[in-house]
């Protein structure tokens, strides 16, 4: 009896294992308590709130800055975010045992992540590209060239990639590899694809992609505000310490800060205008209407009690109340689905890059969302849909080559000339 109960003592070594959990897991017990953890309740919460707001005055300050250098600048600071992303995704499903006997295999998924990012910014920014290198004859030929097959070079390098995946298929491993492989394409759609747009509204001007983004910021922060004095209701599951009243104070201070935050950037030149090409210089542009202040007068009685006759709105400040709405209502679903995603995996977060806030993903997830928004909003209501001069010529130099444009030039020149022949001779016989 003794000799089997000692004999029964080391038959389960893998009691002794420790389970070592990543600093980003969520422990089990708290992972259960879905609407118990309320900023109001949380003992340590000023000493996360002091975290939180010292990394974000860091991140601010640094944002700030590179809006101040320039389209070419907030460009690279994407590119960069895109890339943190995509490591903190990828990293999220890999496991070391597997990756070990597949060497090469991570080096797979930048190749596709690099291929998508050279057909996005490729159909993104190619009339920029094409109207910086429009001076010199031999760049120009070379650009036109790679542009016009853009499509297929980034359609063979995918091939490639396709290729490379199906030869390095190993047996037991086919589950890990299609896997993974599947997360990449997801990464690809959901995270790059989206997040591309915001390089569009940079382009269209720094106003489009600096007011979506402030708002963003703004919804997030009065959010926090909100639910760390005042949140009592649960708003949902799957965010446990998200409330109701974070929530709606957090719509109306946003709405409010829209139409005053349109106003006050819509006044900078700099920010309003469209960048062109690929230079970095400060821009200089008539205003689009959208831009010039429209004046309106206020009811009899309000000059008595305030020294205001009329008041003068941006018309863009009624675009950028929808904005604010979208970005309070709709915008925060994109917090909630990274939320119901980490819970599915069993992180808290997505890294730990930034103190108090965790991963550039968790900063990202309500950005991308926005991004889109602004992106097919401005689209459809702001450029207009009738063609304008400036975009037949953007098209020409686009699409035709140095000699097809001179040639284009003389037959222009010829159908004026004829054109001219005929109203002098109308005007003899009359």
């Amino acid at each position: 009896m003794q000799k089997d109960q000692t004999m029964s003592a080391p038959s389960t070594p893998t009691s002794r294992i420790r389970h070592r959990r990543r600093s980003n897991e969520v422990p089990s017990e708290i992972s259960k308590s879905n609407g118990s953890h309320l900023l109001v309740h949380d003992q340590n919460k000023y000493k996360s709130m002091w975290i939180r707001a010292y990394s974000s005055m860091w991140m601010i300050g640094g944002f700030i800055v590179i809006i101040y250098l320039g389209h070419l600048y907030i460009w690279a600071m994407v590119v960069v975010i895109q890339i943190v992303m995509a490591t903190e995704l990828f990293n999220l499903l890999r496991r070391a045992h597997e990756d070990k006997h597949l060497p090469g295999f991570r080096l797979l998924n930048w190749h596709f992540f690099f291929t998508a990012m050279l057909f996005v910014y490729g159909r993104i920014l190619s009339q920029q590209l094409v109207n910086t290198m429009s001076t010199d004859k031999f760049f120009y030929k070379l650009v036109s060239g790679l542009i016009k097959y853009q499509m297929v070079i980034c359609y063979f390098l995918y091939i490639a990639g396709f290729m490379w995946f199906i030869l390095t298929l190993k047996k037991k491993m086919y589950k890990y590899q299609f896997g993974q492989y599947a997360w990449t394409h997801m990464i690809l759609i959901v995270v790059f694809t989206q997040s591309s747009f915001i390089v569009g509204n940079i382009f269209e001007g720094i106003f489009w992609f600096l007011l979506p983004a402030s708002l963003i910021v703004i919804n997030d922060i009065a959010a926090y505000f909100f639910g760390f004095f005042f949140g009592k209701t649960p708003l949902i599951k799957l965010s446990p310490k998200k409330t109701w009243e974070g929530f709606i104070g957090a719509s109306v201070a946003t709405v409010i800060s829209a139409f005053v935050l349109a106003n006050i950037l819509g006044h900078f030149q700099w920010l309003t205008c469209p960048r062109k090409d690929l230079s970095t210089g400060w821009l200089r542009c008539d205003p689009d209407p959208l831009f010039k202040p429209e004046h309106y007068p206020l009811p009899g009685w309000v000059p008595q009690w305030f020294p205001w006759k009329e008041i003068s709105v941006l018309p863009v400040q009624w675009h950028a109340l929808c904005l604010g709405l979208f970005a309070s209502v709709i915008a925060p679903f994109g917090g909630f689905f990274a939320s119901g995603f980490k819970r599915a995996f069993k992180i808290k977060d997505f890294g730990d890059s930034i103190p108090g806030h965790g991963g550039i993903t968790d900063r990202m997830d309500c950005q991308m969302v926005m991004a889109v928004f602004a992106y097919i909003y401005h689209q459809s209501f702001i450029v207009p849909q009738s063609y304008s001069v400036e975009m037949i010529l953007n098209q020409i130099l686009r699409n035709l080559t140095f000699e097809e444009q001179q040639a284009l030039y003389m037959k222009l020149g010829q159908i004026f000339h004829e054109r001219q022949l005929g109203l002098s001779s109308g005007s003899m016989s009359s």
